[in-house]
């Protein structure tokens, strides 16, 4: 059982594939010109399995799949079909443009929840956001998952000035389709010039979304990063990850690991501990995510406090969103 001091018990993997991604996406990724890690510094398909296995055999009962965008990896589907043997619940998060040419090996795998991220439904707020002119093709792509039956959460990161004129819209989108979307709060991290007055709450949102609509509270679960609510005779949800406003770090139950093989005990955290290192010169590498769960911080990486007007992004040390995975 990977427990840290704390008492949180770990038992949800996220791997991140690569560092690569087919979109530009701002507060991911710093420059259209990204310096990517070279392939010998990556962790293989072999040894993705092989560190999964160390893991699954701790205790872990959930693994994310990650990028990058995980499906431009060439070997996506070897990955999949390995991990799929694990006893482990299987899911992925995806921009969602390339799905069908790995739907097929997504049902056969059983992963039967995908989180897409799409932070506006206009598409030319789509290709500023993203610099690639591509909307069209991912909506499509998430009805495509609907029919197959895949529960479908959309990823939207919201930001003061943005959101705002969508909120709506998103949650309108819950009427007739089984969709679970997440307003997730904009997070600081290395190069995508977060600033504090570029917030917008969860409690922000939600009362813009009352202004509409009526809404209920849904009941959260223990380990649920997302506060659900619904409108009534709606066919989906929508909800507030308050990671800036209210964190959760109470009840984490997750560990990263980069797509170089590096395991972070925190999205925030500093500390990594080098697993591929240790794995390809033959050393155990079980001490290694126990010495990483012991080092957890009780919150927040231990990098600033929970009143995020305070958080010097300057003084935060982490990777770019693109480089920790998701």
């Amino acid at each position: 059982m990977l427990q840290d001091s704390f008492g949180r018990v770990h038992d949800y993997l996220r791997i991140s594939l690569t560092d690569h991604c087919n979109f530009r996406c701002s507060y991911c990724m710093p420059v259209e010109e990204m310096e990517w890690m070279p392939q010998s510094k990556l962790m293989s398909a072999q040894e993705i399995v092989k560190l999964a296995e160390i893991f699954v055999s701790l205790g872990v009962k959930k693994i994310r799949l990650t990028g990058g965008e995980p499906l431009v990896r060439k070997d996506f589907g070897q990955i999949l079909e390995e991990l799929a043997r694990l006893p482990v619940e299987l899911t992925l998060t995806t921009n969602g443009i390339l799905i069908p040419q790995y739907l097929e090996a997504l049902k056969k795998a059983g992963v039967r929840s995908i989180n897409v991220s799409l932070d506006t439904l206009q598409p030319e707020k789509f290709f500023k956001l993203t610099r690639r002119d591509q909307f069209a093709q991912v909506w499509a792509n998430i009805l495509l998952l609907l029919q197959e039956g895949f529960r479908i959460k959309i990823n939207a990161v919201a930001m003061q000035g943005q959101i705002e004129e969508e909120l709506i819209d998103f949650v309108r989108l819950t009427r007739d389709l089984p969709l679970h979307v997440r307003f997730i709060e904009f997070m600081p991290f290395t190069g995508n010039h977060w600033q504090a007055k570029q917030v917008i709450t969860a409690a922000q949102m939600l009362e813009l979304v009352k202004k509409d609509v009526e809404v209920v509270k849904l009941e959260d679960k223990t380990h649920d990063t997302a506060k659900k609510y619904q409108v009534p005779g709606y066919a989906g949800t929508f909800a507030f990850i308050t990671t800036m406003s209210e964190h959760f770090c109470g009840s984490c139950n997750r560990l990263r690991l980069t797509a170089d093989g590096k395991i972070k005990n925190c999205l925030f955290g500093k500390e990594e501990l080098d697993l591929l290192g240790a794995l390809r010169q033959g050393q155990e590498v079980t001490p290694l995510i126990l010495q990483s769960l012991a080092r957890k911080h009780a919150a927040l990486g231990g990098q600033f406090s929970q009143d995020y007007s305070q958080a010097d992004p300057g003084a935060i040390e982490n990777r770019s969103m693109i480089n920790i995975g998701g």
